[in-house]
């Protein structure tokens, strides 16, 4: 009798198709070089083509590689070196990019922080990393100069608010801080010659959002990140490079700081693909009009911005939909397809993944003009990544199409939490990512839930992804989140709550009995939202995610609050 398929035997690997065109089932090996090797090769081999453009202005790849070297030269003159951390506390804007690739031509690390961080949580991030150097805008240098005196900053960078190419900075600076565009006039383009590691240094150390817990973290090499830039668009699109590299456009619509955003800026210019970025993930104003304006190829997104998407009306094109971060409800995908034609494909992974290990091909095989049915979730894992679905409490492997946590094994994992290798990891390599998901018959995995999202209802286990997707089906709903809260009647058990933002003309008009009676149809009993709260705005991380641990702490608050005695 034949011995069943395991997963090490990777099903996935008869899905790597892109339309009628065979995908490389391996990579391997992989080059150990620094990451900063993708912006010198643009720079050569596309040096006249438009590298970043932003509000109106453009910076080209020969000349971006001369900025990089000439604030990595700046760098090094005061007094950063080989394995040290350089916090870019920017937004979205010209010097994040040319700092990120400087800070790495320098032999340090990137620590890229949100603008959006409390004082507090920027100071975790800037003493947990042991960070000596700042780099701000002019709006934030009080905030940062407050951080310096309580931290062991050496030096802080300012760059003006308008841009380093327009202007200088309009405050005096005081002692031991710098201005970006001086430091740039002043040095030449000549990085300090650092002997890199791949496998061992740190291109970045990012910490993860924080949206279940304290900010960890994560050991990133430049192994790990080249690794994953060439197992994302170079692998996926290899049959069709050549009408794409050093000639395409990306709409990055994304936090830089932020680990999906941060890996699709090193991206682009490993493809010599353009970079229109947005200034305010946020707007979505300015997003529908920079596709209509500049009908780039490649648009990568979070679901709260494709859901004001579908809402937008942009109409049909031909662009391929990239989701990621969280996970993408189906409504939400048919709503944009409807739109503008084309199945958004998500992405999965996490910050500690480099940080993409599975893609959706029905997005990207779209366009070779071969479309195939389209295919939803997280897709299929890239290649030299194993992958495994096991059982939470038991860890042992669940039988393909029962749902277990997602455990990954490959070159673009972490090296491990700050400050100790390995940390996070399994002795053999493996990442338990704490979300949980099915593999189907075609290798295709499917986002179920959080491990720490799952509700416990009397021993039933209760996936709250999926209670989402059903409030998603309903008309009056915009966005919605569910998670579990103990329950008043049962110690130790808990019930499903909702909470809802409705659509504008719905507002007021939808009662709790009408969102119980919709999710009968959908849902067993016991999965049915026990809880329901209707809110006019919903939080989210500064990722742009669904807020859930804030809803949810904010609600056993409430509850905590109105126990009797």
């Amino acid at each position: 009798m034949k011995n069943p398929m395991t997963y090490a035997d990777k099903p996935w690997l008869k899905s790597y198709k892109l339309g009628p065109y065979k995908l490389e089932e391996s990579l391997a090996p992989y080059p150990k070089v620094p990451v900063f090797k993708a912006l010198d090769d643009a720079a050569e081999k596309y040096p006249g083509q438009t590298a970043l453009l932003f509000l109106g202005r453009t910076i080209k790849f020969r000349d971006l590689k001369i900025q990089a070297d000439r604030l990595a030269a700046a760098l090094g003159k005061i007094g950063v070196k080989k394995g040290d951390k350089v916090c870019l506390f920017l937004p979205n804007c010209m010097e994040f990019v040319i700092s990120d690739w400087a800070v790495l031509k320098a032999g340090a690390a990137v620590v890229p922080t949100s603008v959006l961080r409390t004082d507090e949580g920027l100071m975790h991030e800037v003493k947990s990393s042991g960070s000596k150097v700042i780099i701000c805008q002019e709006e934030y240098l009080e905030r940062i100069l407050r951080v310096k005196e309580r931290g062991d900053i050496d030096r802080v960078i300012v760059t003006s608010k308008q841009g380093f190419d327009v202007g200088d900075v309009s405050v005096t600076l005081p002692e031991g801080v710098h201005e970006f565009r001086k430091l740039l006039a002043s040095h030449d383009p000549a990085p300090p010659q650092v002997d890199i590691d791949p496998t061992e240094d740190l291109c970045e150390l990012a910490f993860t959002g924080g949206a279940t817990g304290i900010p960890k973290g994560v050991m990133i090499t430049h192994y790990n990140r080249y690794c994953c830039l060439q197992q994302g668009l170079p692998w996926i699109m290899k049959p069709l490079l050549k009408g794409i590299a050093g000639k395409s456009s990306v709409l990055l619509p994304i936090p830089l700081f932020h680990s999906y955003g941060h890996y699709v800026e090193q991206a682009a210019a490993y493809l010599g693909m353009r970079i229109i970025l947005m200034p305010d993930p946020r707007d979505t104003e300015m997003l529908v009009q920079y596709i209509r304006e500049y009908r780039p190829l490649f648009i990568p997104a979070v679901p709260t911005q494709l859901m004001r998407l579908a809402q937008a009306k942009v109409g049909k094109m031909n662009v391929i939909l990239m989701s990621g971060s969280a996970p993408l409800p189906r409504e939400v995908a048919e709503a944009v397809k409807n739109e503008i034609g084309t199945p958004v494909s998500e992405g999965y992974g996490l910050t500690e993944t480099s940080p993409l290990t599975h893609f959706n091909l029905s997005g990207f095989s779209k366009i070779t003009g071969f479309m195939p049915k389209d295919k939803g979730g997280l897709g299929i894992p890239a290649p030299d990544t194993e992958c495994k679905l096991v059982n939470p409490e038991t860890r042992e492997e669940v039988p393909f199409g029962e749902p277990g946590e997602i455990v990954v094994r490959g070159p673009q994992i972490m090296k491990g939490y700050w400050p100790n290798p390995g940390s996070g990891l399994t002795e053999d390599g493996w990442l338990h990512t704490g979300d949980i998901a099915v593999m189907d018959e075609e290798g295709y995995f499917h986002l179920s839930d959080r491990t720490k999202d799952m509700v416990n209802i009397s021993g039933m286990k209760v996936y709250t992804t999926t209670v989402d997707e059903v409030l998603y089906k309903h008309p009056a709903v915009h966005m919605a989140a569910a998670f579990g809260v103990p329950d008043p009647h049962t110690p130790g058990s808990e019930r499903v709550m909702a909470v809802i933002q409705l659509k504008e003309g719905y507002k007021g008009k939808v009662p709790e009995e009408e969102i119980r009676e919709f999710c009968r149809n959908h849902l067993a009993p016991y999965a049915i939202p026990k809880f329901i709260e209707f809110r006019e705005e919903m939080p989210l991380t500064v990722t742009e995610k669904l807020f859930k641990k804030a809803l949810r702490d904010e609600a056993l608050k409430k509850r905590g609050e109105n126990k009797p005695g």
